[in-house]
């Protein structure tokens, strides 16, 4: 049975991408970690394809959500295997805080 999610944050998506994973018995260890990293290009490059073949922005966008999923399930495995937990939600704001400063110097 599928729960409709409305909205989520990151980390909710990790949450979720992790439980797919567990659910699926999709590989969830040490030697996976390189695959997840592999198939986040992989479907990087069928973003890239299906941009490159002029098909729908759906497509396209779907094929970058892909690669989010990989991503997210990468790092799910890593807090796993390191036991701790990676606030990805404050990550990415703080990397966004950072870049934001960095093209904010290269403007004046």
């Amino acid at each position: 049975m599928s729960i409709k999610i409305k909205r989520c944050t990151l980390n909710q998506a990790k949450e979720l991408v992790k439980k797919l994973v567990k659910e699926n018995g999709l590989p969830h260890n040490e030697n996976a970690l390189k695959d997840k990293l592999l198939w986040a290009f992989v479907e990087l490059g069928e973003a890239s394809d299906a941009f490159k073949k002029g098909k729908d922005w759906m497509d396209v966008t779907e094929e970058l959500i892909d690669v989010i999923f990989y991503i997210l399930d990468f790092i799910g495995l890593v807090e796993d295997l390191k036991g701790f937990k990676i606030d990805v939600d404050k990550v990415f704001l703080d990397k966004w805080e950072k870049n934001m400063t960095r093209f904010a110097k290269k403007a004046i």
